[in-house]
């Protein structure tokens, strides 16, 4: 098929919408099919047109809506989506939805957050990462005492990125914790939060926006993982801490948990450093909290494999096929 992949994430940028209509793009080909990823549609012919974000690519699903009506679509939901911009803005993100052949969810709850006639054309796809063989050999360094807790992802409210550094506040005295932050500012004022947060808390570092081979440096030269959000639609980088074998503290939120599963032992209550501080504490001091943590990951990681996300990329193609033909 030749298909359109939309996304509101320009060229080169870093953003997770990009990275995944890259990923997309690569699985789809792998899997006979042409592709070519946009940030704006003008109404060009394709087979199929598959949407990232259902508000901030509103107009161009419209677009292709009105223009190409006999031909399937196929709308992947963000965590914005649908944990605010269906509330806030509901006339275009729920039009998207709406109008869409196929929905895909990243995580596995989505269907208890959207509006209960849409489950029916929702397929739960998780997003994959590479494997333990594409990652580095951790660094020896002089803070080789150190226990090194990673955060990754843009610095921004939706991520709660500070959490684990307020909570490194907390610890004990002789904790060896260093919080480690890797992540582009979202703006003036995250980065002066953080700024601020490095030269006041010893036990925070921020790096910045990193590359792909030193994000992944970063997480083999850390203990544990911690993902803080108070809204996820399923992030990446869960898929790349469960491949890596890395054990991850995450916020008890739908996204989280609809990934890692309501039975995964290293949740704390959104936006409660103080939890976070006592999770991190017993990930230092428990070896067997962390070797739990560490196997319940590595069980998940075949959740995320590459083969797996092509096959549910499939499964939307041909579930929006399907209705599509039904509708018209």
């Amino acid at each position: 098929m030749r298909l359109i992949l939309v996304t509101p994430a320009k060229p080169g940028s870093k953003a997770g919408n990009r990275a995944t209509a890259e990923r997309w793009k690569t699985l789809l080909a792998n899997a006979g099919h042409s592709v070519r990823v946009v940030t704006e549609y003008d109404g060009e012919p394709c087979d199929a047109l598959i949407a990232l974000h259902a508000w901030r690519s509103a107009g161009a699903i419209r677009r292709f809506r009105e223009t190409w009506p006999e031909k399937p679509l196929i709308v992947a939901l963000t965590g914005t989506d649908i944990y605010h911009h269906q509330h806030e803005y509901p006339e275009q993100t729920l039009y998207s939805m709406n109008v869409a052949d196929a929905l895909i969810g990243l995580h596995g709850l989505v269907a208890d957050d959207i509006p209960a006639g849409l489950a029916e054309k929702l397929v739960t796809l998780y997003q994959s990462a590479e494997g333990p063989e594409s990652f580095p050999e951790p660094e020896m360094d002089s803070k080789s005492n150190r226990f090194g807790v990673c955060v990754i992802g843009h610095l921004r409210h939706e991520k709660d990125s500070l959490r684990a550094a307020y909570a490194a506040r907390l610890l004990p005295g002789y904790s060896r914790i260093e919080v480690v932050c890797a992540g582009k500012a979202h703006n003036d004022e995250w980065q002066r939060k953080a700024e601020r947060e490095m030269a006041e808390n010893p036990r925070f570092r921020w790096l910045g926006e990193l590359d792909q081979a030193d994000t992944r440096q970063l997480m083999v030269n850390s203990q544990v993982m911690v993902i803080s959000s108070i809204m996820e639609g399923g992030a990446n980088v869960v898929s790349e801490a469960c491949r890596a074998g890395l054990p991850v503290l995450a916020s008890d939120i739908p996204g989280n948990v609809g990934l890692l599963g309501p039975d995964y032992g290293g949740y704390f209550p959104v936006g409660n450093e103080e939890a976070l501080a006592e999770l991190l504490n017993r990930a230092e001091t428990d070896p067997g909290f962390l070797a739990t943590l560490a196997q319940q990951v590595g069980k998940l990681a075949e959740r995320f494999l590459p083969e797996k996300e092509q096959a549910s990329l499939e499964q939307a193609l041909q579930l929006a096929m399907q209705r599509c033909s039904e509708r018209c």
